[in-house]
């Protein structure tokens, strides 16, 4: 498994090169000039040159790309131009805020989801089946900001249950902050769990037609132990690709959902730094989105190798 996983990182390493090399393209690509709102209502010449000089933006592209790649090498991503804080920092205090958010969206999305595409293919062409594909349209079709909206309306200020906004970090109150995630995490789960219920039904209709579930149907055996043990299992390759693929979208795009009940996550961090052109933030939480989509990746693949050792390699 280890050769497996070698041959994964071995192929993901030019990825995040090319990813580091985009990435520090959006300072040369992004309009408006950051240091014009740092020196200043003046913008004294002296000024602008000391700041250009200090962040090295009089440097040859080139330079500033090795130099900033040398840095987040080594874990430093720079400083933010309108806070002076370091981005690392800024990023290890807003990422589990969003990590927080897309576990319990993935938990709503997988318990929604895995068991209604299951029983969708089971139910092939009965009004069971109808049903969950009408819902998974839904679902897909209704956008989030709406369904937000509607959900503090009703279950917040209507029927006061849980809190409308706002965010308390599972260290200073567990359930607290459960109950403040809630609404977000059904939000952005319901959207994925229609998409996870349609690949899950195509998945198991696939393998619901080979030879070999016909043989275990043929050998007596009850249809609860075909579907969840010969069938579920073969099928979960595709399943799980799409789950580690959905978790870095969750990650990468709470913004809205986060904007939308007031939680300080990543969310709300990138649309400061775009607003405020603080191009190292963007930078920063673009890269770690980035290098996020590959580690879910590599996940992937791991659990490939865990539900089917045939696609061990020599």
């Amino acid at each position: 498994m280890l050769r497996f996983l070698l041959r994964r990182i071995f192929i993901a390493i030019p990825t995040i090169i090319l990813i580091s090399v985009f990435v520090f393209s959006l300072q040369q690509l992004l309009p408006g000039d950051p240091l014009l709102v740092l020196a200043g209502e003046e913008r004294d010449p002296e000024v602008l040159e000391a700041l250009r000089e200090k962040y090295r933006l009089n440097d040859p592209i080139p330079m500033q790309y090795f130099a900033w790649a040398s840095n987040a090498l080594q874990g430093d991503l720079g400083t933010s131009l309108r806070t002076n804080q370091p981005v690392t920092e800024l990023i290890l205090e807003k990422l589990p805020v969003t990590l927080q958010l897309a576990i319990m969206s993935m938990i709503f999305a997988m318990l929604i989801g895995i068991p209604a595409g299951i029983l969708s293919a089971a139910k092939k062409g009965t009004l069971v089946d109808y049903t969950a594909n009408v819902v998974a349209l839904s679902g897909l079709s209704v956008p989030n900001f709406w369904l937000g909206i509607m959900l503090i309306l009703l279950v917040s200020v209507k029927w006061q249950l849980l809190p409308a906004s706002g965010y308390t970090p599972p260290a200073e109150d567990f359930w607290q902050s459960i109950r403040t995630m809630l609404m977000p995490a059904f939000v952005l789960g319901t959207a994925l769990a229609a998409t996870l219920m349609r690949h899950t039904r195509s998945a198991m209709l696939s393998v619901l037609s080979t030879d070999y579930i016909r043989t275990a149907r043929a050998k007596g055996l009850r249809e609860r132990n075909v579907i969840m043990v010969h069938a579920f299992r073969n099928a979960l390759t595709p399943i799980v690709t799409l789950t580690a693929l959905l978790f870095g979208e969750l990650v990468a795009g709470a913004v809205l959902t986060e904007q939308i009940f007031t939680i300080p996550g990543f969310g709300k961090l990138v649309v400061d730094a775009v607003f405020n052109r603080d191009y190292a933030v963007v930078q920063g939480i673009v890269l770690v989105t980035a290098i996020g989509f590959i580690f879910m990746n590599l996940i992937a693949d791991a659990l490939y190798y865990i539900l089917n050792p045939r696609l061990k390699v020599a």
